[in-house]
């Protein structure tokens, strides 16, 4: 097995730009500035883009592009990341290169936020020439197998590079081999639409990767079998090893292991820092056996300083008060399941008689989480 175990023309900008001149004899000098003043970009990242751009031979195509920019509705934000992501956009010409993408993007469907949001994400691909060949029969091929022009643009917002790729190479053999093996195809357009870079690979690659999950057991009809195809596709095997051998240490079994990916995949999906900070907690704050946590592998999931900490530590507070029945012990779905606004709810309902204080506790712990350190995370005195 691979893997072990287991569009418009530009009006005038808004943007106040400096008067700059070509006439200086240091050319790194002027487009440093430059990009300070007129982009709203750091001055390391400006730094660090001169090296590779010399904007004083063509000011006028850097004022072009930032006007095209404001006029297509970037904010100031968008228009500092696009230009610190892709500072050789500054050097396009609006007309030839940027306006024929712009206006393709829009025939597809795409809202001016989305539009700009995408460009912002990954302007350089977006941008570049190659998408006028390769967006329509992209989006043609997305029409085909989803069937909803709204499924479409959620793919593509999802995956902006799904508009770079010939799908009819990258993802067409792709589909079809999930079909044979028996994956439902109404699951296959969900999980297409949700994970569409899932898809995108060479078909030899992707072939290993459904052999591998079929091996470990998962069946084709279940959607889980296409998240563990995510999980081992989204990373090598050398990371794959290193996440098993974080498990290994906390005294996870091969078997446990391989119990938890079967349950929730993306217990694998997390990153190696952040499954050992988990189980640390876990283990050493929540006093949790592996076991139990094998039970519930979707907890590594979540997120460590939105949810768990937080609630845990209520959880902690409540019990330590004897507020907790014996035999209704810790309620997985309850304290973690809940989305936030239903388990506020419920824990505000289930101890505003015994323990008003207790959404001002939450709160406290949330804020502690989301800026605190492994020390803090530790603490036994909730209050």
């Amino acid at each position: 097995m691979l893997f072990n175990f287991i569009f418009r023309t530009p009006a005038k900008s808004s943007y106040k730009l400096p008067q700059f001149t070509t006439k200086t004899s240091n050319p790194h000098s002027f487009t440093v500035t430059y990009l300070i003043t007129s982009c709203g970009v750091s001055p390391e990242s400006a730094i660090s883009a001169s090296k590779r751009l010399d904007l004083s031979k063509s000011p006028n195509f850097a004022d072009s592009v930032l006007a095209f920019l404001n006029n297509q509705g970037f904010t100031i934000s968008q228009v500092s990341k696009v230009i610190c992501r892709y500072p050789r956009i500054l050097l396009c010409d609006p007309a030839k290169t940027l306006l024929p993408n712009f206006q393709i993007l829009e025939n597809i469907g795409l809202s001016r936020t989305d539009l700009n949001a995408i460009v912002t994400a990954r302007p350089k691909a977006i941008l570049h020439t190659k998408v006028q060949d390769t967006a329509l029969p992209s989006v043609h091929y997305l029409r085909t197998v989803l069937g909803s022009d709204d499924l479409v643009i959620t793919a593509i917002k999802r995956f902006p590079l799904a508009l770079t790729y010939d799908l009819q190479v990258y993802a067409a053999e792709n589909v079809r081999m999930l079909l044979q093996v028996g994956a439902p195809d109404a699951t296959i357009r969900a999980f297409l639409a949700r994970q569409p870079r899932t898809f995108f690979t060479s078909a030899d690659r992707f072939r290993k990767v459904v052999r591998d999950v079929m091996e470990m057991g998962f069946d084709p009809s279940k959607y889980r079998f296409l998240w563990a195809i995510h999980a081992i596709r989204a990373m090598s095997k050398l990371t794959w090893d290193k996440k098993l051998e974080i498990y290994k240490k906390w005294g996870w079994s091969k078997d446990e292991i391989f119990i938890a990916f079967e349950r929730c995949p993306g217990c694998m999906m997390a990153s190696t820092d952040k499954i050992a900070r988990m189980l640390d907690f876990l283990v050493n704050t929540m006093g949790w056996e592996s076991s139990y946590i094998v039970q519930w592998p979707i907890v590594i999931s979540f997120s460590l300083e939105k949810r768990v900490i937080p609630r845990c530590l209520v959880y902690q507070y409540v019990a330590e008060k004897g507020l907790v029945e014996e035999q209704e012990d810790f309620c997985f779905t309850k304290w973690l399941m809940y989305s936030e606004k239903k388990f506020l709810k419920w824990v505000v309902k289930r101890y505003e008689d015994e323990a008003p204080e207790i959404l001002k506790l939450y709160r406290k712990h949330l804020n502690e989480a989301n800026g605190s350190t492994t020390s803090i995370l530790r603490k036994r005195d909730v209050i």
